[in-house]
């Protein structure tokens, strides 16, 4: 199976070596390694590996917390191979070739850019804004954002945890799954990725390079689709 690895290390020659090192002694095959961060002497990096099934995941966490300095941010199972930032403009292409399903494309692509789970789009109520001051729900309990478009490993019925204030952010909701969030910057078109905890394996949160990357994928396709989504929300008239 595939995972995607990201551990903490120290930003010094020789670091990541042995975290490839340690990775290989346990079984993995290294696939892609990309580095989220690089600051105050520390890294951030996320491997992508091919791991054996029948393997149990714990001997390679052991391996990785037995090399001084590093830490294991978290272990999830990636759902496809790993893609980069170019493959974003071509992303884009599609949705401008056929902006009339672009909101679809849009949500069904990036679960595979960022190694989620799942994504959707939805809608947060017109008077978000006018209620930002009024009691908040109850964490866990979710908010009454209105699913305009799921992808196809979204559980269903889908519930999301609460997406206001409407602004690029990585959340953690009461079940530990994962999220990042998105605004689209109109219509309270927001867009949202989720992963989760599987066997065992607990997921990484986004970073914020990730939400970067998401936010701008959302600006651009706010740009190539414009009206378009001041309509996403509305049920068609049969």
């Amino acid at each position: 199976m595939l995972l995607r690895v990201r551990v903490t290390l120290p930003d010094r020659p020789g670091a990541l070596g042995q975290v490839a090192r340690t990775l290989g002694v346990a079984g993995a095959d290294i696939v892609q390694v990309v580095v989220l961060e690089r600051l105050g002497g520390r890294a951030v990096d996320d491997f992508t590996v091919v791991w054996p099934g029948a393997s149990r995941v714990e001997r390679l966490l052991a391996g990785l917390a037995a090399i001084p300095g590093v830490q294991v941010d978290g272990v999830w199972k990636a759902i496809g191979a790993p893609v980069t930032g170019g493959h974003d403009a071509e992303l884009l292409a599609q949705i401008a070739a056929n902006p009339a399903d672009g909101l679809a494309t849009l949500v069904d692509a990036v679960p595979g850019l960022l190694a989620a789970d799942w994504a959707a789009a939805a809608v947060v109520p017109a008077d978000w804004a006018a209620r930002s001051g009024a009691p908040r729900l109850v964490p866990g309990e979710g908010s009454d954002a209105t699913v305009v478009y799921a992808s196809w490993r979204a559980p269903g019925p889908l519930a999301l945890p609460e997406i206001t204030p409407l602004r690029a952010r990585p959340l953690t909701a009461a079940d530990g799954t994962r999220y990042a969030v998105a605004p689209f910057g109109r219509a309270g078109l927001v867009l949202v990725i989720a992963r989760q905890d599987e066997d065992d394996l607990p997921a990484a949160g986004f970073h914020v390079t990730e939400v970067d990357r998401v936010a701008q994928l959302v600006r651009a396709a706010a740009v190539i689709l414009g009206d378009r989504l001041d309509t996403a929300g509305v049920p068609a008239v049969m």
